[in-house]
């Protein structure tokens, strides 16, 4: 099935089987490693990504069914500017393995474009799909609270 998908603003046309995992295009064609394959069943949240805004889990969703723009976390800040919520990430040291954190930012962008001030249940909620072994959940929580107000 030959497609082209636009991912961080970047038109690519991949020419791969339409039940291919948005995941492996990303990781194994397009070289965005960014993205974690954490269980490959939709449930940790480590391959997180946005198709028109909306987080995804782009391990369960196929090639074929991708209609719209697609945001990594590469896409989601520069080394030169951050995102908030990488910088407050990074000021509340969320991350300990780093493993879950790509798929954790990326739900949680989602999370503040819908509601750009969210309470403890709000985040709770929203951030319920995602594991982190690590257990580092107050410390998302208060950097997702950071960015809130830091928007």
């Amino acid at each position: 099935m030959a497609k082209t998908i636009t991912v961080n603003g970047t038109s690519h046309d991949v020419d791969l089987p339409g039940d291919v995992p948005l995941l492996w295009v990303l990781r194994d064609e397009l070289n965005m490693t960014g993205t974690k394959f954490g269980c490959g069943v939709s449930a940790c949240g480590a391959c997180t990504v946005h198709i028109n805004g909306e987080a995804v889990r782009s391990c369960q969703t196929a090639l074929e069914d991708v209609d719209g723009d697609i945001t990594t976390i590469e896409g989601l800040g520069t080394p030169d500017m951050l995102h908030r919520l990488q910088q407050a990430w990074i000021e509340h040291q969320v991350a300990q393995c780093g493993y879950c954190q790509s798929g954790q930012i990326m739900q949680a962008a989602a999370l503040l474009e819908e509601n750009p001030n969210p309470s403890d249940d709000d985040i709770d909620e929203a951030m319920s799909g995602n594991l982190c072994r690590c257990g580092t959940y107050p410390r998302i929580r208060a950097a997702i609270h950071a960015a809130a107000k830091g928007a």
